[in-house]
């Protein structure tokens, strides 16, 4: 993540940030994400199954997709210098545009939209987020991700 000046901030407001870096999402991360949120819909988790559905093979949950946006945000998001703490604070107009199939490379791509001060010494930043799938027009999912940012004492 892009640190910059708190007074800096606001000139990133709009302006694309340089994207992460790929993920190969394979069928172990997919099982344990199913494991994990007991949604083991043969889609996700059964390859022979899959293979008969108009995807042709297995996919990675909607929502394994949303959860990679805080490791991507990691990598090509913006904050404050000086931070005590960030919070993820929600989400705005998601949309899960097409489904990633296994063995697909995904990647995030980010864009400041919002910054306003919540209260004193908490920052609110929306983010929009758009995670591309490598050799697609489509991407997987957009959204906007709202992160507050803590500020020391």
């Amino acid at each position: 993540m892009q640190t910059v000046p708190r007074d800096q901030l606001q000139d990133y407001v709009g302006k694309a940030l340089p994207p992460s870096d790929w993920l190969t999402i394979d069928q172990e991360r997919i099982n344990a994400f199913a494991d994990t949120t007991l949604d083991h819909q043969f889609i996700h988790v059964d390859p022979a199954r899959a293979a008969q559905t108009p995807f042709g093979s297995t996919i990675a949950h909607g929502y394994l997709t949303m959860s990679l946006i805080s490791h991507f945000l990691g990598q090509c998001g913006v904050r404050p210098e000086g931070v005590a703490m960030a919070i993820n604070y929600g989400s705005d107009k998601v949309r899960f545009v097409q489904p990633v199939r296994v063995g697909s490379r995904v990647r995030a791509h980010a864009k400041l939209l919002e910054i306003g001060e919540k209260a004193p010494g908490q920052l609110l930043v929306k983010t929009g987020m758009t995670i591309e799938i490598e050799g697609e027009e489509k991407p997987a999912l957009v959204a906007e991700i709202l992160t507050l940012f803590i500020l020391p004492g």
